[in-house]
Formats: C-alpha cells, structure tokens, sequence
C-alpha cells in the first residue's frame, strides 16, 4: 500500500446489501430443477461496511473499520439488511457496445433487525491518533451511539480530517452537534443533493448549472432549515453523477460548481440502465483519496477538496458502468478498478470543470451570470468566432452544453426552457392512464425556428413512438377545420403513435382577436372535441402552440403593456376571448431565442446563438468549406458582417437566404466575392450596414497611417520627448506608433468596446476612470511586450541606439507623471478615431448590470 502510513477510520451505521437475481437455464437436459428459472441470493457490505472498502481500494491506506469477516454466513436478520432485485442491463449507453453488467431492477425495501433496533459494529483496531476520520451516517443510530464512535472523534488532544458522510441533513443530532463544537474546522460534510432536497430544500434539478448552483446559494443564505449547514467550513453537495458544489466559509462564503460540461444532473444514468446502492459512498472515496494525496504533499485542505471532488465524480461514473460485474458470482464487488486512472477510460479528472458561483446583490438582473462568460478569457464576440471557425466542442470545451437530437445551445435561458419541456414530455410519456393532451404554448418572432427546437426535443425522447402533424389556423376558413385537424390527430393515435400537433399561428383572429382559443378549452381539459351531436376521444397526444402575433409569452399575455388603460383594455378582450382559460390548461411554455436580440438590456448571448446557427448550417448545407481539422473557411470580413449584423429582417430563414444565395458550390472559401449583390442583400439585411462591417478591416488597415500620426501629434502637446515631425522619426519609432494604433481595437474589447465603421464623423465618447485604468495599464503593457521583443531593456538611461530605456518596467512601478501621460494619450483615442469616420460602439454582448458598470 502506497500510503501505508496514513491512518483512517471508516465507521457508521451498520447495512447487509441481499442481492437476489434470477438465470435462464443454459439447456433442457439435467435435473428437473435444472431446466426451470434460477433464484440466486449473495449478501454484501452496505452502509460503513461498504464506505470502508471503497475507502481501502482507493486511498491505499492503513484503514481501521467495522468488520465482518465472512459477509455470506452471516445470519441476515442480525443486522439492518436491504433487499435489491438485479438483472442485466447495457454496460454503455451506446447501441454499439453489447456488453451487460448486472445493476439493480428494483429496490424492494429494507428488513429491520430482529432485535428491532439496527445493530452496529465496533471499529476493529480503533486507532486514536488516525489522520482521517469517514463517517457514514444513514441515520439509524450511529449518530446518537457514542460508544460506536471512532476514538480520534473523542479525543480533544487530536485533530483528524473528518468527512461527514449524512442523508438526513438535520442539525439536532449527538453526532451533529460533537462535531461543530470540536471538528468544525476540518470537518468536510458531505450531504447528497437529492437527500437535502427531500428535506423542502428547493433546488431547481436537470435545468442548468447556473440555476442549480444559484438556488443552492439563495437557499444556504436564506432558508432557516439549512442555517446549521451555513456554519460548516467545508460542505458537499454531490448532484446526480454529473456534478457537484463545494461550499467554503472561512470567514466569507464562497461557492465553487463542479461539473461536466456534456452533461447535466441526472443525464448520465438513463432509466434503460438501472440503478446501483453506494454511488454517494464512492464519490466519498474518491474525494478522500485526493485529500490523503494532498495530505502528504502539504498542500491546502481546499485545494485538495476541489481536486478531491473531480476524483470523486469520475470513480463514481466508473463504479455505475460496471456494476456488479458480467458475472456475480466472479465478479469481485467492490473492484479497484473503479479508482485507477486509464487513458482508455470515458471519463477523466479533466473533463470537471469549475467555476466561483457570484453573490450578487441586484435581484433584479435576471442574467448577471452565465458560465460561458466567467469560464472564458476572451470576450464573447471572440468566443462566436471561434464557435464558426472551429466547432461548438473545439470551442467551448469547458462550457456547458445542451444537445436535444441536432439542437445545441449554450444559452441559459434556453437550455432551462427546454429541459423544463423535455421533462413535461417524458413525464408525460411515460405516464399510462392519460386522458388529456400535453398542452405547450411556444413563441418567437417569424423565422426563429420555433417548431424545430420542440421537434428535436420531442424525437430525442422517443422518435419512434412521436409523429409530427402541422396545422395553421390562419388558413383554417371555419372551427370544422379544426374539427378535421383533430380527426386526423385521431388517426396517428389508433396507429400506436403520439402525435406531435402543431398549431402555428393559434392566437390569430376568428371572429375576433384570439378567436380560437375557446374551441381549444375542451380538447385540452376533456380530451375530447365534438362534431355535431358527437362527442370524440382525441387519446395521448402532445398540443404545441405556436404563437404568430405574439413573440413573447408576456406579449401574448398582455404584461408587457406599460399603459394603464391599454392595459385594462387588453385585459378585458383577453378575458372574453377565453384567454386565462386557455393559459390555465397550459402546462409550460418556451420563448423561442432567434439570432436577433431580444432585449437590449438582458439578451447579450445572442451572438453565441448566431454563432451556433451559422456553423450549424455551414457544417448541413456547405460542408465541403470545413477542412479534415474541423475549421471553417470563411472571410473574417464575411464572419464578422453575418455576426455583427444588427438585425435579420426574417431571423434565421435570412440568415440561411444569405448563404444560399451566396457562389459557394465549388467554392474553396466563402469570400466576400461569392456574397450576393447588394440589391439582394436588402431583402434580409441593412445592406449599408453589412457591407460596412464586411470593409472594417480594410477600412481600418487604410487608415493606420494617419491614425499613428494622430496619436504621434497627440504625445506631442503630451510628452517634450516627441519633438520631431513624423517624416523624420526613425522607421523603427514610426512601427512602434503604428503597432500602437493597430492595437486599439483589440485594447477597447478589455472594456467591452468595439470600433465600428461610420459614414460621418460623430460625437465621441469619454472613458470611466476604471475603463481608462484598464487601457492605460493594457497599452503599457502591449508597449512594453512590443519593446522587448524588438530588443530593448531597461536602463536608467534612456539611449535610442543601446535601445535602453528606464519606462520598460511593469505598470505598477511606472512614475506617477509616466502614467498621467498613458491616461492623456488613451483619453485622446475617441477623438482621433472620430476623425477618421470610426466610432467607438459599446459592445451589446453583455447583460444591462455590466453596461452599467
């Protein structure tokens, strides 16, 4: 054992795991008993007896437990047993893999003690000065048994780490209370997501990672139930196997999320692969090995726990995926395997990311936070490229992203949108006795594509079983179209299949704004519709509403009327046109998010969306223009326009008429020859406006000449060091200005700026003093990288031929007058950019808290 030296103690309550599985016989021949099913039965450790034997195979350590020696003749009903029905199921979520491990069919239930009080096991060897302490309490009487509790706990002379192991997050317990006042400061809690919500803890589940960990830190602040919890300097929450949050308060709360950017909570195990006991308990293990490791290298308990929690998600994924082996009675349960790093395995350390959740005090910002943001270095207009050039994975490796059949989106706001209607589906789906339609309501402008997201989330269910039928009421003469609709609907049903109808443009008018309403409320709440005296069944079917007048669900509601009395007005026709009827037999909605801006003060991902729709159709229409390493040829001119656009006239469907409309059959490259004409641009664009941000390279390259002679006059009435007329500064000066004037857009992205193409000279804008502190501190450093490259070092002396010179230090060591002179320079960009027809645009990429800022 590799860390032999390192002592722990495993202990808590005390469970007998009875597996029981049934084989087919292999022939006809042999005994009777033979030729019919099988029953089997094996007995294995559950519980501390469990933990600890991960703990073992994982820490190679010296570990003091709870011992039974021969788990097979133990007599059951000595102990807390838990009975599970296996069978086999697909190793891998995957049709081409078929190999099966056993798991667990069905958890049948727990059988009490004979004693009727669940038994425990003293600590074998209890080691009093052990280093670590792991306790597993399952709540059935460990934590109030004190004379079962390891020694080191007892001990006020010694200080192990302690990982608290509980399903019963309640603050009353012996155990509880010992622990906060002797072991507060290296006890690790560890409480599974799923326990703590039994306990009325709401925590959003399965919609994103930004809204799980944002309720987590809402709750551990505000809910009263979870203020025993508040006081823990290191607390765990495992969610599902995908993820997982790390609260530290020392002092100051701090939030860290844990995840896997592939999936979300609960993504991993599908329901066709069963399920397994002590999933909680490896995670445990392997967060315990990351610590003995850390232990031993002197390195920060924190430290060690962020490691601890990616070593912790990976064991706990491998440990699903084999199960209880191909062979029961072969297979050795638990298996080291599960805690050895292979380059072959699916999932790696690696693959866990993290990020700081924010506290943030502006409630009223509904998107301050987006991991997109936080986990990249560059600003999103360089993410958008990247996504284009490169592919959605090559680019965003470490953001979370939510696929539904050929949908991607890394978007928030969508990504919670239509998991909350992929739940609906399946719930619905899977539920038997159903006699109503699933009622959804989607709205978007004109083109945004609102019937392919809900049709790739519906066949990423079950595409077998949905088929899809469209309907528009706006060319419907009378409601006996809608009756046919609905006979038709009929049809898909009595073939075995749900439908999938949508009703496009449901809120227009019939005999009336909203007319159609009415003659939904029956088939939505009844399940039925009537023609004539007839009264007819419609079956399982799913209702989408997809909105023509309304883009917004808020629009179609009337809540984003600011007018009193329009309001009262709406409200009152909305009411007879049997609209909250209508609303209240919805059972979720989705606001479709198109390439255009939505908002100007919130929608500040809408570039990643244009991002992620222009690869989509490059890789399905063009795919000849993406070389064998996955990258785009594109014209930066071409990207820049197509992402820069302010506005598509018709959403996507302009987007996709711009690339059909393009010379691209036996293009090597789109460049901006193969682009339509103007005239033909017009139709989805401002075509002024995108051939101005198609030139803005050209443009600005034409142009940084007489921008570095702007900003050499410039530090002339700045600086007494420049003197000299342009024309005879030395070439290496002149590229040193040129490089400077070359490097301003890049420097203006620092600040979340961009500088745009304009036809006349406009009114320029003056930087914050925290924007001027970025630039001024940004240009000395592009200067001073530029200078060292191009040979120069410091000297007291400043000496053009030694190439010398006492400013070539870092930014905080610059005089007090040397910085003024940065701040002068920088304050006169907006002007000298003016003057040669550029403006200085505040990106519309972020959220309306950062523009305030």
């Amino acid at each position: 054992m590799k860390n032999k030296n390192f002592k722990i103690v495993v202990s808590g309550d005390i469970c007998i795991n009875v597996l029981q599985w049934v084989t087919y016989p292999n022939s006809n021949n042999g005994l009777n008993w033979q030729t019919h099913l099988n029953m089997h039965n094996a007995l294995k450790p559950g519980g501390a007896l469990l933990l600890s034997k991960f703990v073992e195979l994982a820490t190679e350590a010296s570990v003091f437990s709870p011992q039974i020696r021969d788990i097979e003749w133990v007599w059951q009903r000595e102990f807390l047993s838990s009975t599970v029905e296996l069978d086999k199921f697909t190793k891998y979520d995957d049709e081409t893999n078929s190999s099966n491990v056993y798991r667990i069919k069905r958890l049948m239930g727990f059988t009490e003690a004979m004693s009727g009080m669940p038994r425990l096991l003293p600590i074998m060897d209890d080691n009093p000065s052990a280093d670590m302490v792991i306790l597993d309490d399952e709540d059935n009487g460990f934590n109030f048994s004190k004379d079962f509790w390891p020694l080191a706990l007892q001990s006020t002379e010694t200080s192990p780490i302690i990982l608290y192991k509980m399903n019963n997050p309640i603050g009353s317990s012996e155990l509880w209370k010992h622990l906060q006042k002797s072991h507060n400061e290296k006890t690790i809690v560890i409480i599974n997501g799923d326990d703590l919500r039994s306990k009325g803890v709401n925590i959003s589940k399965s919609l994103s990672w930004e809204r799980t960990a944002q309720d987590f830190v809402w709750q551990i602040s505000n809910n009263p139930n979870l203020a025993f919890l508040a006081s823990c300097r290191h607390l765990i929450i495992p969610f599902g196997l995908e993820g997982a949050i790390y609260y530290r308060n020392e002092g100051t709360p701090e939030t860290r999320l844990y995840f896997l950017p592939y999936g979300f909570e609960g993504s991993f195990i599908k329901d066709t692969q069963g399920k397994m006991i002590g999933l909680t308990s490896c995670f445990v293990a392997g967060l315990a090995s990351a610590i003995v490791t850390g232990s031993q290298d002197n390195e920060e308990l924190y430290e060690s726990i962020g490691t601890g929690i990616r070593q912790g998600i990976v064991s706990a994924q491998k440990y699903f995926i084999e199960g209880f082996g191909e062979n029961l009675e072969k297979y050795s349960f638990p298996n080291s395997s599960i805690f050895i790093k292979k380059e072959e395995d699916f999932v790696h350390k690696d693959h866990v990311q993290d990020v700081l959740v924010p506290v943030s005090s502006n409630s009223n910002c509904r998107s301050c936070w987006y991991i997109l943001k936080d986990k990249s270095s560059t600003n999103l207009a360089e993410i958008a490229y990247d996504i284009v050039k490169n592919g959605v994975k090559s680019a965003l490796k470490s953001i979370p992203i939510a696929q539904f059949g050929n949908l991607t989106t890394v978007d928030k706001a969508e990504i919670e949108s239509y998991r909350s209607i992929k739940n609906l589906m399946m719930e619905y789906i899977s539920t038997k006795n159903t006699v109503r339609p699933l009622s959804i309501a989607v709205f978007g402008t004109p083109g945004s594509g609102k019937s392919f997201g809900i049709v790739e989330v519906a066949n990423s269910i079950a595409s077998n079983l949905i088929k899809k039928l469209d309907f528009n009421l706006s060319q419907f003469r009378s409601p006996l179209d809608l009756v046919n609709s609905f006979h038709k609907v009929r049809d898909i049903v009595l073939e075995g299949k749900i439908p999938l109808v949508f009703f496009d443009e449901f809120d227009s008018a019939l005999e009336g704004k909203l007319g159609w309403l009415k003659y939904f409320l029956a088939p939505m709440q009844d399940g039925t519709f009537r023609e004539g005296d007839s009264i007819h069944p419609i079956g399982k079917a799913i209702f989408v509403f997809a909105g023509g007048t309304s883009n917004t669900f808020k629009e179609f509601c009337g809540e984003d009327l600011k007018d009193e009395n329009e309001q009262k007005k709406f409200l009152l026709e909305f009411k007879g046109a049997k609209g909250p009827d209508f609303i209240s037999r919805l059972r979720g909605y989705v606001n479709i998010l198109g390439p255009n801006r939505t908002d100007e003060k919130w929608d500040h991902l809408f570039i990643i969306r244009r991002a992620m729709l222009l690869r989509s159709l490059l890789e399905r229409k063009v795919s000849h223009l993406i070389n064998d390493n996955g990258e785009a040829q594109i014209d930066d001119g071409v990207l820049r326009a197509l992402l820069k656009i302010r506005r598509y006239k018709h959403e996507s469907r302009s987007m996709e008429a711009i690339l059909e409309m393009s010379m691209l059959t036996n293009a090597k490259k789109w460049e901006q020859s193969d682009l339509p004409s103007k005239e033909q641009l017009k139709l989805h664009v401002d075509e002024e406006q995108f051939l101005r941000h198609l030139m803005h390279d050209a443009f600005y390259s034409e142009r940084i000449e007489s921008l570095a002679m702007a900003i050499y006059e410039k530090n002339k009435n700045i600086d007494s060091d420049y003197s000299m007329p342009w024309q005879e500064l030395s070439e290496d000066t002149k590229n040193s200005i040129r490089h400077q004037a070359k490097n301003i857009p890049n420097a203006l992205l620092k600040i979340n700026y961009d500088v745009v193409s304009v036809k006349e000279s406009e009114v320029f804008i003056e930087f914050t003093a925290r924007e001027l502190e970025v630039l001024a501190e940004n240009e000395h450093k592009s200067w001073y990288n530029y200078r060292k490259k191009a040979g120069w070092k410091y000297s007291e002396v400043k000496d053009n031929t030694k190439k010398t010179d006492p400013t070539l230090v870092a930014w905080d060591n610059l005089s007090s007058d040397k910085k003024n002179k940065i701040y002068e320079m920088v304050k006169a960009w907006p002007e000298i950019l003016a003057k040669s027809n550029f403006k200085i645009d505040r990106l519309k990429f972020m959220c309306y808290c950062e523009n305030k800022i």
